[in-house]
């Protein structure tokens, strides 16, 4: 039985541990806890202290860039809206500028038409003109021809039948001009 105590012993200071064991640990304890208090809580607090300047750093970064990139947006679409607005005023320009041009090479056109056919119009009467006098002289040489004929004298020659035929046809120029 004594052995069954020994072994009881044995188990109890396996589970209890003795007073300088407890010491010891206690003390070790308080050592660590002290070591940990000043030295390490505070490099632990200054870290995420920096931490969180850093990252409220990088908020108000994002937040300057993004208040910027909304800026930069906003003067965009001014200057966007500025060039549609200038192109349309440009093509409108243009159209009228299109407008004036046909207009003006519409009048040179008509300007041109109308002395090409003043001119022909002159040639055309000088034409007629030519034409005119030469078929009085034909006229009139037939009608002393035909006259020579009738009366049986050679009448060519004389001034007396040209100044007839002449006034004759001068008459019949005024009968048809009425």
């Amino acid at each position: 039985m004594q052995t069954h105590i020994i072994a009881a012993e044995s188990q109890a200071s396996l589970l209890i541990p003795t007073l300088p064991d407890l010491i010891w640990g206690a003390l070790s304890f308080l050592v660590l806890v002290a070591l940990f208090t000043w030295k390490v809580l505070p490099r632990l607090n200054q870290l995420l202290d920096e931490r969180s300047k850093a990252i409220a750093g990088r908020i108000d970064e994002a937040k300057h860039a993004r208040e910027e990139a909304e800026r930069v947006l906003h003067q965009y679409q001014e200057q966007l809206a500025e060039a549609r607005t200038e192109a349309g005023r440009i093509r409108d320009q243009a159209r009228e500028d299109g407008k004036r041009i046909i207009a003006e090479l519409r009048e040179q056109a008509s300007a041109e038409a109308a002395r090409i056919t003043a001119q022909a119009q002159a040639q055309i009467e000088a034409e007629r003109a030519s034409a005119v006098q030469s078929l009085r002289a034909e006229v009139g040489s037939l009608a002393i021809d035909l006259a020579s004929g009738v009366i049986g004298q050679h009448l060519a020659d004389d001034k007396n039948a040209s100044a007839l035929v002449d006034r004759f046809l001068a008459e019949l120029d005024l009968d048809t001009a009425r």
